[in-house]
């Protein structure tokens, strides 16, 4: 009998049993070595291919045969690359290579399970982190695990916070302990991570700008841009990096870092606040706003003209809409744009706009082409002004509005909505496995993503995580996640905030 002929019958022998596998494996294993008692590892491992990982454990206990056949890497290589679109595998230590893609699965499975569950105890730990003696404004990862990195054996996870009590201030969130503390300088007002470079930027109410050395604190350098409440976008073109700095006369002031030198300003909005400031994913463009502001169109500025100081006046475009009240760049295309803004005057139903931004080259000039995609109404039904949107991929925007969250398509249909909390939604985070909503009720609402048939994308509600008591915090007022941990910030009632660190371990 030819080796295709063993593959085929081996084939009809598992649909035939496929039904009850799970409750009868003894009787397909029978079965096939009725029929075949020599059976050639290939064909095995063929037919193995057909199996779940509970089938694969399964058959590795029946025979010596089976189980070498069942243990083969590039099985267990095949389950981790359908589940997940990559895989870290060095990071569980495996002497044997043979073994390591079967430990990666099976423990990076268990973590997910972990955090799909919530179980309080059973699943993740909660640590209270104390020592800011005012309010938080600022929290992000400077170290951490994202989804496509995962260290499934519990890698170093570090979050910095920046304070109303003029400090900023590094984390160890697995070991639940402070790293360091800068020294005290005016009220802080705003703060962003570079996790590539480890270096953390913020911003005092006098527009101070300061960078600090992520894993030791000291100040690297500083600027002075006259402006209180501004708001920070760090991003890197060709290896160089950059600060870009709206502030509230309406500039956007663009600085080379480390030593941030000033390499443009450029008007956005005459006496308007720039508080809304977005980097394209391929980096060739920031996106510029002020936002809930009737009298001003956001504008897309040409990234390289920002950072190149020969450039002349930096090379910008209005956009389309007015008073923007959210946007989001999607992930996964070169620059498309998705805007949230009022349908129209004291309208409670919202616009969903979502443009193409690329430069149009012609024989005598390069002009900035802004391309609508789609439009459509988004009945939100809520009156709150203080929208919430991220994307997920390509298919889905994560919408959050007082209580209520929204998933939507890119062109305005609703996937599923959810009513979790019973007070309004302050921040969300979002990553390939779970949307997290924090509320000033002070709690905290998981969901995962799942495939769902036909329908496609969607959310499934999972547990709550609750934040302490109400009589000593008003609730959660920003909320970020790195693969295995979830940090948000109560606000103090006393006006000391505390962050609450939940970790999950394979």
């Amino acid at each position: 009998m030819s080796y295709y002929y063993f593959r085929s019958h081996l084939t009809a022998i598992w649909v035939k049993h496929s039904f009850y596998l799970e409750l009868n494996f003894s009787k397909f294993s029978e079965d096939m070595e009725a029929c075949h008692p020599h059976i050639n590892k290939d064909c095995l491992i063929h037919i193995f291919t057909f199996f779940d990982y509970n089938q694969l454990i399964n058959a590795s206990s029946v025979s010596q045969d089976w189980h070498e056949a069942a243990e083969t890497s590039w099985l267990w290589r095949r389950l981790c690359l359908q589940h997940w679109g990559f895989c870290n595998v060095a990071v569980v230590g495996c002497e044997n290579q043979r073994q390591a893609w079967k430990r990666y699965f099976l423990r990076r499975s268990h973590l997910e399970e972990k955090m799909s569950k919530g179980r309080a105890g059973a699943d993740f730990t909660c640590n209270s982190l104390r020592g800011h003696t005012g309010r938080v404004v600022g929290l992000g990862y400077l170290e951490g695990t994202e989804a496509r990195f995962a260290d499934v054996g519990g890698g170093k996870a570090t979050i910095c916070t920046a304070s109303t009590d003029g400090t900023v201030r590094a984390w160890d969130v697995q070991k639940g302990e402070q790293l360091w503390c800068s020294p005290v300088q005016s009220p802080l007002t705003a703060m962003v991570c570079d996790r590539e470079q480890g270096v953390v930027m913020t911003v005092d109410y006098t527009g101070l700008v300061k960078t600090w050395q992520g894993r030791t604190g000291v100040e690297l350098a500083s600027y002075a841009s006259g402006s209180p409440h501004c708001s920070l976008l760090q991003y890197t073109i060709n290896n160089h990096s950059f600060l870009s700095v709206g502030t509230n006369q309406g500039f956007l002031s663009t600085l080379v870092r480390p030593a941030l030198s000033l390499s443009s300003q450029l008007l956005v909005c005459d006496s308007l606040p720039v508080n809304l400031l977005l980097v394209s994913p391929d980096k060739k463009w920031v996106f510029a706003a002020s936002k809930n502001n009737a009298n001003s169109s956001p504008k897309v500025i040409y990234a390289e003209s920002l950072t190149s100081a020969s450039e002349g006046e930096p090379q910008c475009q209005c956009l389309p809409v007015t008073e923007c009240q959210a946007a989001v760049f999607i992930p996964t295309q070169p620059a498309r744009l998705a805007t949230i803004h009022p349908l129209g005057h004291r309208s409670v139903d919202k616009a969903l706009t979502v443009l193409d931004v690329n430069m149009k080259k012609t024989k005598y000039k390069t002009e900035i082409q802004v391309q609508q995609v789609a439009s459509s109404t988004l009945r939100l039904k809520c009156r709150a002004s203080d929208i919430l949107l991220e994307a997920k991929d390509s298919s889905a925007l994560v919408v959050a509005a007082d209580q209520e969250l929204w998933l939507f398509s890119l062109q305005g249909v609703c996937l599923a909505s959810f009513k979790n909390h019973t007070e309004p939604i302050s921040s969300i985070s979002v990553d390939s496995f779970r949307v997290v909503t924090a509320s000033r009720d002070l709690s905290l609402r998981v969901l995962t993503w799942k495939e769902d048939g036909d329908k496609g994308l969607t959310l499934e509600n999972r547990y709550h995580l609750l934040g302490g008591s109400h009589t000593m915090s008003r609730g959660f007022t920003h909320v970020d996640c790195d693969y295995s941990s979830i940090v948000a910030c109560a606000e103090g009632r006393d006006g000391k905030d505390v962050l609450r660190v939940y970790t999950f371990t394979s």
